[in-house]
């Protein structure tokens, strides 16, 4: 990305020249741990080498101006840092704003507007976790205006608490944690409910991650997402007659299936057996990880996907085709990434069939679905930062 360019492009667009910043978060893949970070369980995300790169600079009054590249239609979206609300017509620019506003929500100073322009390049409703990315350059972009005195793992929690109270999507944390705090050639295992975390190498030898797009947009305020999240708060409240749980990743296979008699609801069974399973293949993916044994990985990553399509039903013939497809190439592991109903596969090839296999798995996926789908070798990187020039 030429960071000049998008200077310019903010000269152009506000006038000013002096005292500007640029900033990066990154967007996200989940490797494996897939709707466990909202039932208290881990997951086991890494930041991706694109993301949202943002161009600022502090005003001298309390207007705010936001622009984003990535929808040049909205044009520039005006609004007060002392009179915050959410407007459905400003669209994406209610993350930012979101943002803004829990931070001023828990006291930090920020008398004076800004300037910003916005460039990701993330496929936009891919899954790729172009929200978590606006949220943290935006609150990287605050903590240096404002010389704030907060951490990473602050800002983290204010991000998702933006999306949640402000945007209405009740997420989880990983996506902004993994934003936050990703680390390059290393995944993150996190403890959603503790917010432990250790780091591991991703040590695939011969291996490449390839991230497959179904270009089939899914918008996350529209999906299932908030209905699956309530199915799981509701066998929770039934197995909690007889279990002491704070949340249904405390549970182990062996206790849940002593226990699950209790979730009188075939549908809410599947979606508590989804979360437990999950989480306990997110452990023994990291520890078989660490023990190099990347076959075990692989097929970990397989079992997450089979759970997802049967027990939590968030895939969709897109997601589907893509992974079956992937499996008959042979693939090390494959299966979706992200909350789903469409957006991304995450795949381990090996490096000599990535050509191969973006060939053929994007051939069958046209000839099912009818249009093409994406690939992108997946490069790790670095958190949320100032960009130097």
């Amino acid at each position: 990305m030429d960071i000049n360019n998008l200077t310019n492009d903010f000269i152009k667009l506000y006038g000013n020249r002096s005292n500007i910043q640029t900033f990066f978060a990154p967007g996200r893949v989940n490797i494996i741990g897939e709707h466990t970070d909202y039932n208290g369980g881990h997951v086991f995300p890494c930041a991706l080498s694109f993301g949202t790169f943002a161009i600022a600079s502090k005003r001298n009054d309390s207007s705010i101006y936001l622009y984003s590249k990535n929808f040049p239609l909205f044009g520039v979206i005006k609004t007060d840092i002392n009179n915050l609300v959410y407007d459905k017509n400003h669209d994406w620019a209610n993350y930012p704003k979101g943002v803004v506003k829990v931070f001023k929500d828990e006291g930090y100073d920020m008398h004076k507007g800004f300037n910003i322009l916005y460039f990701g390049n993330i496929p936009n409703g891919a899954g790729l976790s172009s929200s978590a990315s606006i949220e943290l350059v935006t609150s990287i972009t605050l903590k240096h205006l404002y010389n704030l005195e907060l951490d990473m793992i602050e800002m983290v929690k204010l991000s998702q608490r933006a999306e949640n109270e402000f945007v209405g999507v009740n997420c989880g944390i990983m996506d902004q944690f993994a934003s936050g705090m990703g680390k390059s050639n290393h995944g993150i295992l996190i403890n959603t409910r503790t917010l432990n975390y250790q780091y591991a190498p991703m040590k695939l030898e011969g291996i490449t991650i390839v991230i497959a797009n179904t270009n089939k947009r899914r918008g996350l305020t529209d999906s299932k997402y908030n209905e699956r999240r309530g199915q799981c708060e509701s066998a929770l409240k039934k197995l909690r007659y007889k279990l002491s749980i704070s949340s249904l990743c405390d549970l182990s296979e062996e206790d849940f299936e002593e226990h699950k008699y209790l979730i009188t609801d075939e549908v809410q069974k599947k979606r508590a057996r989804h979360a437990v399973y999950e989480n306990q293949r997110t452990i023994k993916a990291f520890a078989a990880l660490n023990n190099n044994d990347i076959r075990l990985f692989g097929e970990l990553i397989n079992q997450s996907h089979i759970s997802l399509r049967d027990d939590y039903e968030v895939s969709s013939e897109e997601l589907n085709t893509l992974v079956e497809a992937a499996w008959s190439f042979g693939v090390l592991g494959a299966r979706m990434t992200g909350a789903g109903f469409g957006g991304c596969t995450v795949n381990l090839v090996e490096d000599r069939k990535v050509n191969e296999f973006i060939d053929k798995v994007g051939k069958v996926y046209r000839e099912k679905i009818g249009y093409n789908a994406d690939f992108y070798v997946a490069s790790i990187g670095d958190g949320a930062k100032e960009v130097k020039r």
